[in-house]
C-alpha cells in the first residue's frame, strides 16, 4: 500500500461537559423572579437537609454544596430553598444530551450533572476544538446554564480538565482542623473564627479557566494531568485524604511512585483510575440508545372549530402515525391528542387501548369520542398525535389444521371485538375500572378469585372445579343469632328476620393457610353448611369454632 493511499486515523478526542449548577439553574428556568436571589436545592441525607446545588449569588455568599441547610440559613437569612427533584434533573440532563447531539452522534450521560461526548472527527465542523468549547459556552449562556468543558484523549483526562483545570492540590493541614496540628499551634488554631462567625469565608471554586488550560493536546495527557490535584483522578474521598496526608497532593506525585506499593496500600482502584486517565487502560464512551419517538402533526392555514373538520384532519394524520409504528414492528397502546389554539394554549386528550394495535379503524372511534367536548373557543390551528407507549402486538402461535378448525368452532366471534368494547368503555370510565375475574390460588372462599384489569389481562381459560358447590354471591360474614352448637337447629335469626330451615347439606370444613394472618378468619376453623329455607335461595352459613373470638354462627353468602 502506497503512502498516499494509507488512511491515517485521528486520535480519539473526548469532550467532557460539567454543569456544576444544574439543579439550581433548572429551577431558575421556571422561576425567573429569583435570578438575582440566592437559591439552594436541598435533599434529605441521614435525617438532615443538605445542599445539593447552588446558583451564582449563593456561591458568592460563601455557601457550598454539601453544607447543611441549618448552617447555610444561619449565614444567609435571605436564602431561598427548593427540594431536589431527582426525576426532573434526570429528565433535564436527558434533554441536554439530545441537544448536544449536534456536536457528535456519540453522546453519553454521566449522572447526575455531566455529559461525555466522543468528539473524534467532528471538531473541524465547528472551527476546531476551541470553537466547539466557545460555541457550547455561548449556547449554555443563552439557556441560563453554567458549563465547564475539558477535551483530552481519554475520558478520565477530559473529566479532570473540566473540573480541576487551573487548580492545584492544596494541603489538608489548614489550621482549622485542630487534631491535625502540632501542639504548639493548637491554641492559635482554636482562636481562629469560623467563617460563619466573622472569619474568612472559603473561596468558591473557579467557574471558568482559559481555553488552552482545558484542552490537552493529542498525546499530552501526562503533562496536562501532572499539575492537577489527586481528586482529578475520580478517587473516593477516603483515598484522597490518605494521599494528601502522605504528601501526595498532585497527580505527578503519584506517577513517580512504585505501582506495587500503591496497589498494596490503596488498592487496585487507584492504579485503574490513573491508567484510565493516561490512556493505558481503555474506557469507552457508551452512548444512550436512541429513543423511538412516534408523532405526527398538521398545521392549519386557518383555525378550525367544527368536529367534522377535526376528524377530517385526524383521518389524514392517523394512518401516517400507524404506518410509522407498524414499520417498527410495534403496536400502539396509548395515544395523546394535542389541539393547539392561537392563544398559545392546548387541549390535551389521552386515549388508551385494551390491546396494542396499528389499525386506524380501531383507533378512530376512540378519537371521535374524545373530541366531543374539545375546547376550540378560539379555533384550532395545529393538531398533534403522539404515540406515548407502544409494545409488540399479540401474536398467535402457529397450529395445525385440526386445532385451527377446533378453535374456529369454539370462537365464532372475533376476539378483537371484545378488545374494542373494553377500549370504548375504558375511554368513558377509565380502563382500570373495567375488570375480569381470574381463578386464585387459595381454597379460601373470599380468595378463590382475583380481580384484574381487563385491558392488561387475558380471559381465564380454565377454572379449577371447587371441592364443594360454592355460592354465587359472597359478602363479609354477618353474625347469625343461633345457639353455639356444631349443627344448626330448626331455625335461626338473621338480618332481623326468623329463618326456618327446610334442609341442610354439609358440613364442609375449611381452614386458612398457615401463612395468612387474616382478621376475618380469627373465628378459627369453619364448618360450612348449605341451608335450605322456606323463603327461596339457599344460604351459606358456617359455625366458627373460635380461635380468638368466641364460637358463633355466621352467614357468608347465598346460592342461585
Amino acid at each position: 500500500m502506497s503512502r498516499q493511499n494509507r488512511l491515517i486515523m485521528p486520535n480519539r478526542r473526548i469532550l467532557s461537559l460539567w454543569f456544576p449548577r444544574l439543579g439550581a439553574e433548572r429551577v431558575l428556568r421556571f422561576e425567573h423572579h429569583m435570578q438575582d436571589a440566592p437559591l439552594a436545592i436541598v435533599a434529605e441525607q441521614s435525617n438532615m437537609q443538605v445542599i445539593t446545588s447552588l446558583n451564582g449569588p449563593a456561591l458568592q455568599l460563601g455557601l457550598h454544596v454539601g453544607q447543611s441547610l441549618r448552617d447555610a440559613q444561619a449565614s444567609c437569612a435571605g436564602l431561598h430553598t427548593r427540594m431536589r427533584n431527582p426525576a426532573a434533573e434526570t429528565s433535564f440532563l436527558n434533554a441536554l444530551r439530545r441537544w448536544s447531539g449536534k456536536y457528535s452522534p456519540w453522546v453519553a450521560e454521566a449522572p447526575p450533572d455531566a455529559l461525555v461526548i466522543d468528539l473524534t472527527g467532528c471538531a473541524h465542523l465547528f472551527g476546531g476544538e476551541t470553537g466547539v468549547i466557545a460555541r457550547i459556552e455561548e449556547e449554555c449562556r443563552d439557556m441560563g446554564l453554567t458549563v465547564q468543558c475539558g477535551i483530552a484523549d481519554t475520558l478520565g483526562a477530559a473529566w479532570a480538565l473540566a473540573r480541576f483545570s487551573g487548580e492545584s492540590g492544596g494541603s489538608l493541614r489548614n489550621g482549622d482542623a485542630i487534631d491535625q496540628e502540632a501542639r504548639a499551634t493548637r491554641s492559635r488554631a482554636g482562636k481562629r473564627k469560623h467563617w460563619s462567625k466573622g472569619g474568612t469565608a472559603p473561596q468558591a471554586p473557579r467557574s471558568t479557566t482559559p481555553l488552552t488550560g482545558r484542552i490537552a493536546a493529542p498525546g499530552q495527557n501526562h503533562s496536562a494531568l501532572a499539575p492537577l490535584p489527586v481528586t482529578a483522578l475520580r478517587l473516593d474521598p477516603g483515598t484522597t485524604e490518605q494521599l494528601n496526608r502522605l504528601g501526595l497532593r498532585h497527580v505527578r506525585d503519584i506517577i513517580g511512585q512504585p505501582r506495587a506499593a500503591l496497589a498494596r496500600r490503596f488498592g487496585k482502584s487507584l492504579l485503574l483510575r490513573l491508567d484510565q486517565a493516561l490512556g493505558s487502560v481503555p474506557e469507552p464512551v457508551s452512548p444512550a440508545e436512541a429513543e423511538e419517538h412516534f408523532a405526527v402533526r398538521m398545521t392549519m392555514p386557518d383555525p378550525i372549530g367544527l368536529k367534522e373538520d377535526v376528524m377530517a384532519a385526524l383521518d389524514r394524520m392517523l394512518p401516517s402515525l400507524c404506518k410509522k409504528i407498524q414499520d417498527k414492528g410495534r403496536g400502539l397502546r396509548s395515544l395523546r391528542l394535542e389541539a393547539h389554539r392561537p392563544d398559545g394554549q392546548a387541549d390535551i386528550r389521552l386515549i388508551q387501548l385494551a390491546r396494542a394495535t396499528c389499525s386506524p379503524d380501531r383507533i378512530r372511534p376512540l378519537l371521535e369520542m374524545k373530541i366531543e367536548d374539545l375546547d376550540a373557543e378560539f379555533g384550532i390551528d395545529m393538531l398533534r398525535l403522539v404515540g406515548i407507549s407502544t409494545e409488540e402486538p399479540t401474536r398467535k402461535k402457529p397450529v395445525g389444521h385440526l386445532q385451527a378448525n377446533r378453535t374456529a368452532g369454539e370462537k365464532r366471534t372475533d376476539p378483537a371485538l371484545l378488545h374494542d368494547l373494553v377500549s370504548k368503555i375504558g375511554a368513558r370510565i377509565g380502563l382500570e375500572t373495567v375488570t375480569r375475574r381470574h381463578p386464585g390460588t387459595s381454597h379460601l372462599p373470599d380468595k378463590s378469585a382475583l380481580t384484574l384489569a381487563a385491558a392488561w389481562s387475558d380471559p381465564a381459560s380454565d377454572w379449577p372445579p371447587p371441592a364443594a358447590p360454592r355460592p354465587l354471591l359472597i359478602w363479609p360474614p354477618e353474625p347469625v343469632h343461633h345457639p353455639a352448637s356444631e349443627a344448626p337447629k330448626a331455625s335461626f335469626r338473621w338480618r332481623g328476620r326468623q329463618w326456618s330451615l327446610v334442609a341442610l347439606q354439609g358440613p364442609e370444613r375449611i381452614l386458612p393457610e398457615w401463612w395468612f394472618d387474616l382478621a376475618d378468619w380469627r373465628t378459627g376453623i369453619r364448618d360450612y353448611w348449605k341451608a335450605f329455607h322456606e323463603f327461596g335461595k339457599p344460604l351459606w352459613i358456617y359455625f366458627g369454632r373460635g380461635a380468638i373470638l368466641l364460637p358463633n354462627w355466621f352467614c357468608h353468602g347465598s346460592f342461585p
